[in-house]
């Protein structure tokens, strides 16, 4: 009896693979960016597309809009377009049918979609943060919808992304659960637009750790200079040569060596590569993250062709560190990023806002002033004038960020990033009464022993001190020690704020200035005393960091970096022993900087 049993399970266990395997594989689908919960962006055309049969007909509905398209001969891609629409929480029904095959997307909303790109310190969840509680404890916001691709770098332009690459697993609504997880940038700037506006808003997060700005740049971009040619030429190169195969055993036989001198047991030993699949792709020419268009190729590109609203970049370190600063050409990629976004979408109004690079490491303090490392300020000056360049203040925005500091590689204060960026939104496209101004330099001029800094809008500290930080002065010798400033006080105070007087002993005839330069910067400078509005790092010189055009070649080397320290450590002792020898001088000296002198 039990035989029998047995073999007429093994039957029905045949039929149904039978049946399976002669079933037709379903040839219809939509590119990943679309799926159920979705917002689409208001005020656009709708793009819609994916693939069937080659050569099929294909009809598309979107609630009473209607639309058909005919699949290519070749891949059996279609795609239509449907008419622009005003922002809705109506929820809507995505229709889209071909043959015997139908495919439905329910809940799909309107509105303003956002993207969140850069490396790992946009792509930083909300749980691992300061003030994760309180955030998730209002993040049950069903029209803010968050999408989130995961590390998807691709050596060549993708045509879909990756479904195992989709962290939502698709778009969804914002609660606890989900905000926790998300980017804390992301999900602060879409919470403050949503509740701002109380429309539908979308965040799309594609930003990967550890990525260097190369890595985000539309590759096209990089054959509109030379130097940007030969870098592609360069790692074309190296691709056509790369064996993964031979590159998958070396690193098996690295491990397995590691494991023997350690004495593990052979259980724990690494297993031996099938094909490649123990190949990170930072070892891959063309792929890895530090390579041309590599990120945007998987994570941004990839959905060209739904309309988004805006993008808020947050990038830095990579490029910010010895052996990969290069920041004229950082200023050149942040404006090539931002032509090359507007040019693949064909969206020259998309609009752009950058968030300076993180304050992280020990913040600068009056016991460090001078030994800074070299790169980070020159990285955020790249960034400010890189958005400078496109001269269009209207779509483009610099949001600077170095006044929010907490230690480290990921420092843990991200909301504030994501308020800050909000705040410049609803001011700079929404109308709203948030209030944002930014301060002009007006001059620089010497007057004896002082600079004179002159701004277009009152400028002081955010709690009223007289004291104003951040500033350093050098001479002909371009050595920079830590100056002193006042605000001039010379006539109405409203109106003298504008005017910053800065003094050192130590540089007696003064021609630079400096303002906020460092990896985590003194500099407490608010445009009109509001805490959120600081004052963009700046200097007057033109002292550079040695920079060659090769980009094959490494930025600066460790002993440039290690010389630039020595030498900020000796700038250093040499002020606080000079200050503590003149001591009451300036004393004296502080009680009438700024203020007229008889």
């Amino acid at each position: 009896m039990k035989s029998t049993v047995r073999s007429l399970a093994a039957m029905l266990a045949m039929a149904l693979i039978t049946s399976l395997s002669s079933a037709p594989a379903e040839a219809l689908r939509l590119h990943a960016i679309f799926d159920s919960d979705m917002v689409l962006q208001r005020g656009k055309p709708i793009t819609v597309w994916g693939w069937a049969e080659p050569n099929a007909a294909v009809s598309v509905q979107l609630g009473k809009d209607k639309a058909e398209a005919k699949a290519a001969a070749d891949k059996g891609r279609w795609e239509v377009t449907l008419p622009a629409r005003e922002a809705s929480a109506e929820p809507q029904t995505l229709t889209v049918a071909s043959g015997s095959e139908k495919v439905e997307m329910g809940n799909i909303v309107v509105g303003d979609v956002w993207v969140m790109y850069g490396q790992s310190n946009m792509a930083f969840a909300l749980k691992q943060v300061t003030n994760r509680d309180t955030e998730s404890a209002q993040a049950k916001l069903p029209n803010l919808r968050l999408f989130s691709i995961a590390t998807n770098e691709q050596a060549d332009p993708q045509e879909d992304i990756r479904r195992e690459a989709i962290d939502t697993g698709g778009w969804v609504a914002s609660s606890p659960e989900t905000a926790l997880e998300f980017s804390a940038i992301g999900f602060a700037f879409g919470a403050q637009i949503q509740r701002s506006l109380d429309i539908p808003v979308g965040v799309i997060k594609n930003s990967r750790g550890g990525a260097s700005m190369e890595a985000l740049v539309p590759p096209h971009k990089f054959q509109q200079i030379p130097s940007g040619k030969a870098l592609v030429e360069h790692i074309n190169a190296r691709r056509a040569s790369f064996d993964e195969r031979a590159e998958a055993l070396a690193i098996y036989e690295r491990e397995l060596k590691k494991a023997r001198d350690k004495k593990l047991p052979e259980d724990k030993w690494p297993k031996k590569p099938e094909r490649a699949e123990n190949v990170p792709s930072w070892n891959i020419p063309g792929k890895s993250p530090s390579d041309p268009g590599s990120v945007y190729n998987g994570m941004f590109g990839v959905f060209k062709g739904y309309n988004i609203k805006g993008v808020l970049l947050h990038h830095g370190y990579n490029n910010a560190m010895t052996g990969n600063c290069r920041p004229k050409f950082y200023r050149w990629m942040t404006r090539a990023l931002i032509e090359g976004v507007r040019e693949d979408f064909k969206d020259p109004a998309i609009v752009y806002g950058v968030i300076g690079f993180c304050a992280g490491g020990r913040p600068q303090s009056e016991e460090d002033f001078e030994p800074q490392p070299p790169g980070p300020a020159f990285i955020r000056e790249a960034q400010r004038l890189g958005v400078e360049d496109l001269k269009d203040p209207v779509l483009n925005g610099y949001i600077p960020a170095y006044d929010v500091q907490v230690p480290g590689l990921h420092p843990v204060k991200k909301v504030e990033h994501g308020h800050r960026a909000a705040r410049w939104a609803l001011n700079r496209f929404y109308d709203k009464k948030a209030q944002w101004d930014e301060a002009k330099l007006l001059s620089v001029k010497t007057e004896g022993d002082e600079m004179i800094v002159t701004f277009d809008k009152r400028v002081h500290p955010d709690d009223m001190s007289p004291i104003i930080e951040g500033f350093a002065l050098a001479g002909e010798d371009g050595k920079f020690y830590k100056a002193h400033a006042r605000n001039s006080t010379v006539g109405e105070f409203w109106t003298a704020a504008k005017i910053v007087h800065v003094w050192s002993p130590l540089v007696p005839k003064p021609v630079a200035l400096r303002y906020a330069w460092g990896h985590s910067p003194m500099g407490n400078l608010k445009v009109q005393g509001h805490q959120e509005m600081p004052v963009p790092e700046f200097r007057t010189d033109s002292w550079d960091l040695p920079e060659s055009e090769d980009l094959t070649d490494k930025g600066l080397t460790r002993e440039f970096g290690k010389q630039w320290n020595d030498d900020g450590k000796a700038r250093l002792d040499y002020r606080r022993t000079e200050e503590a020898k003149r001591a009451l001088d300036i004393i004296e000296r502080l009680k009438t900087l700024g203020k007229p002198r008889p």
